[in-house]
């Protein structure tokens, strides 16, 4: 597979990344992205850099993460996650695809950084072998339609009983259904749209959804 090495600057703090080159870079000599359920069309999406994940990371370089213990949903290349590993906070990251924890350790070290506890999971693990957090993120994780409830209830499992979730989405269009079963247990939702610029860009267009629950 054809690897892209890339540094992602947020003002002064740069994040090396490495991913792979593009969607079209694929391999499971082992069967281990097959038997974790990854069908052949999504096997490569892991390991691409997408524009949702650098909103993301641009949201948290500003978020209060303070003394928060942080969850990744589908983190992928993980970019908001090396991102808040290099400033030192309590960061998880999690996806259901094999490869993730090796591209994500390969990352960590490539940023001089500890490695980056990570969980292998599926929206259908409803129970939390990791604990609570604080503060659960993820970007462009309402990709289909049945995933959504699921997604609902692997947030709350491993959600606090006061908790923030922060999402961007791309423009899914599954954003209402999500709102009403995250109110059902008790997250009211802010949201704010998001334009193209020079670094994510021009023709990005999508949301960030901001939930709490107190």
């Amino acid at each position: 597979m054809r690897l892209r090495y890339q540094t992602v600057e947020f003002g002064n703090l740069d994040i090396h990344l490495c991913s792979l080159r593009d969607t079209q870079q694929f391999g499971d000599d082992e069967g281990r992205a097959e038997a974790a359920g990854v069908p052949e069309a999504h096997w490569s999406l892991f390991g691409v850099l997408w524009a949702s994940g650098q909103v993301l990371a641009n949201v948290m370089l500003d978020f209060d993460v303070a003394g928060k213990r942080i969850l990744e949903l589908g983190c992928g290349t993980a970019l908001a996650s090396l991102l808040l590993n290099k400033q030192q906070q309590d960061i998880t990251a999690t996806d259901y695809h094999p490869d993730v924890e090796s591209l994500l350790e390969r990352n960590a070290c490539l940023n001089g950084d500890p490695s980056i506890p990570f969980q292998q999971a599926a929206w259908e693990d409803g129970v939390s072998v990791m604990g609570r957090f604080d503060l659960i993120i993820g970007s462009d994780v309402l990709y289909e339609d049945e995933s959504v409830q699921l997604l609902v209830e692997f947030i709350e499992a491993h959600a606090e009983p006061s908790c923030e979730v922060v999402i961007v989405d791309p423009g899914r269009g599954r954003v209402g259904r999500f709102n009403r079963q995250m109110a059902a247990y008790g997250f009211s939702c802010e949201q704010q749209q998001v334009t193209g610029n020079a670094q994510i860009g021009e023709a990005y267009r999508g949301r960030i959804l901001r939930y709490q629950r107190s």
